[in-house]
């Protein structure tokens, strides 16, 4: 019985391999064929050319346009409970957060 270990047993005494008796198979290794044998020219030698990579595109890798806040409607953050952030967009909802996180 193996405790734990594959190579030592339940008193920590290292356990001695057997031999296997009987034939003795060898590692399989297939023989090569058309279907398996790599070929050394992997790679295309004509250059491909792709219309959308094309650094004149507008569409490849435009820049986004920075989103800004330009309006006067948030006038503040506040915090209701640990790290939530909660805008805030009058007078009366700062009051009301106020008095939530005291009860």
């Amino acid at each position: 019985m193996r405790y734990g270990s594959m190579d030592h047993d339940y008193t920590g005494r290292k356990i001695k391999r057997r031999k296997p008796k009987g034939e003795v198979y060898k590692k399989y290794t297939p023989k090569p064929s058309a279907s398996n044998v790599v070929t050394p020219n992997f790679r295309r030698d004509a250059e491909v050319h792709y219309a959308s990579v094309e650094m004149g595109s507008p569409t490849v890798c435009a820049a986004p346009e920075k989103k800004e806040y330009t309006g006067t409607l948030v006038k503040g953050i506040a915090t209701m409970h640990k790290s939530n952030a909660v805008p805030v967009i009058n007078q009366e909802q700062a009051t009301d957060i106020a008095n939530m996180r005291r009860g």
